[in-house]
């Protein structure tokens, strides 16, 4: 029985657009049928300021794959676009990070579904707002939206118009 995934996708070198499409291309191919995916909003950088801007977007997807093994396939999509991983929150080519997995909380070392800061960014929440806004947040027993309206963070999230390109 497919389980319902939320992953969130990121990246801020190279050309961004491709870089995302090759993500969703690869994810799709790997993990399972993507159903609904966000539009693509430009965000300030979190955590490291000094570098360029990422280009973020939610995706939603069923899966056969257990958590354990879609965070497996996510790293080694992340690897074989070519990221490399030296300090947390640095630039990178793509990030793939896992939000939800159906309502399932895991809290191990190498895996935090709920993703943990999640109520922290807003380059988070507005893209996950835009495809599932009443989805209730298993730990919190809040809705997207809510944790929104609740979020401290200040960074600036832009929606990508491409027409004014």
């Amino acid at each position: 029985m497919a389980n319902h995934l939320i992953l969130h996708t990121g990246t801020n070198l190279g050309n961004r657009e491709d870089n995302l499409l090759k993500a969703n291309d690869l994810i799709q191919k790997r993990i399972g049928k993507i159903s609904n995916y966000s539009s693509l909003y430009e965000t300030e950088p979190w955590g490291v300021e000094d570098q360029p801007a990422f280009i973020n977007q939610a995706i939603e997807l069923s899966t056969d794959l257990t958590p354990q093994e879609v965070l497996e396939v996510c790293n080694g999509i992340e690897d074989e676009m070519g990221r490399i991983r030296v300090q947390k929150w640095e630039r990178r080519l793509i990030d793939i990070d896992i939000i939800f997995y159906g309502n399932q909380i895991i809290n191990t070392e190498r895996l935090k579904i709920p993703h943990k800061h999640i109520q922290d960014r807003n380059f988070v929440l507005i893209p996950l707002m835009e495809i599932i806004p009443d989805f209730i947040h298993p730990i919190f027993e809040e809705t997207i939206e809510t944790l929104y309206e609740k979020s401290t963070d200040t960074l600036e999230v832009f929606l990508l118009n491409f027409e004014e390109e």
